[in-house]
């Protein structure tokens, strides 16, 4: 059975998950989906004090829009990172945290994860208008490109959520995977070009010469997925350009594969996966 034939018959099973979700994130707050503005919000006054003013990283201006504006270029690289991460953490424990009612009720266990991405594109969006509600007050022509901003966040989610089939599974079966990951992720936070423009790796990579062969450090660092998606979000909001075709397609290309390898493995191991928990 395709994912498709899954989902669509349990429509209603995942628009409840997706729901429950949603309310669930922030239950019986004051601020309720506000909060989801809170962690990108202070990690950009966090990182804008330490790489903007102390260590002063100074990327260039926006081409051809020519905002110059450290807190928004860095809020622009936040915000896709940040929804990766969701995704994947959230994803990640869908499965042995709904322990209960996967061993009672027979369903595609896959509506659990595909809900829990669904409900953080609904938190992103918040995000996303605060974003460019900023980048409109300051002058860009932002506004144009939100249709292919939603395209290439779509490719992300399809991008996060296989990575996260992957884990869901590994986690059911190696507790520690979740702990592993959470290392990773501090890991490749620094090695995804957030809180630096690429041009210094750039700049690194052509002092340290040639690793092996002619591969570069420069090349090895933009096998980074993550790093490509990115670079895509910044080019359409901050910079207001269709971003390089090569980032373009190595963002499908990445997108398409990973997930359709995170399915195949979830496939094989679903039958399984209420006895394993």
């Amino acid at each position: 059975m395709s994912i498709v034939e899954d989902l669509r018959g349990s429509r209603e099973l995942l628009l409840n998950l997706t729901r429950r979700e949603i309310k669930g994130k922030y239950k019986r707050t004051a601020l309720g989906q506000l909060w989801s503005l809170a962690n990108p919000l202070a990690a950009m006054a966090i990182y804008t004090v330490v790489f903007a003013l102390i260590i002063r990283v100074e990327p260039e201006p926006g081409d051809p829009s020519g905002l110059d504006i450290f807190a928004l270029w860095l809020l622009c690289g936040l915000l896709p990172w940040s929804f990766f991460t969701n995704v994947v953490n959230g994803g990640m424990g869908a499965l042995v945290g709904n322990e209960n009612l996967i061993k009672k009720v027979h369903f595609p266990r896959i509506a659990l994860l595909v809900a829990n991405s669904f409900s953080w594109i609904f938190s992103w969006s918040i995000e996303m208008v605060v974003l460019l509600v900023a980048l409109l007050l300051v002058g860009a022509n932002a506004l144009p490109w939100v249709p292919l901003v939603v395209l290439f966040m779509a490719l992300m989610s399809l991008f996060a959520t296989g990575v996260a089939l992957m884990l869901s599974v590994a986690n059911v079966y190696f507790r520690d995977t979740q702990h592993f990951v959470g290392i990773l992720f501090q890991v490749w936070f620094y090695l995804t070009p957030i809180l630096y423009p690429v041009s210094l790796v750039a700049g690194l990579s052509d002092d340290v010469g040639p690793l092996i062969g002619s591969v570069t450090l420069l090349d090895l660092y933009m096998l980074n997925p993550v790093g490509e998606f990115v670079e895509a979000f910044r080019n359409l909001m901050y910079d207001n350009r269709w971003p390089e075709l090569s980032t373009t397609l190595s963002c499908v290309a990445w997108a398409v594969a990973v997930f359709f390898v995170g399915y195949s493995i979830f496939k094989r191991h679903e039958k399984g996966l209420a006895e394993a928990l």
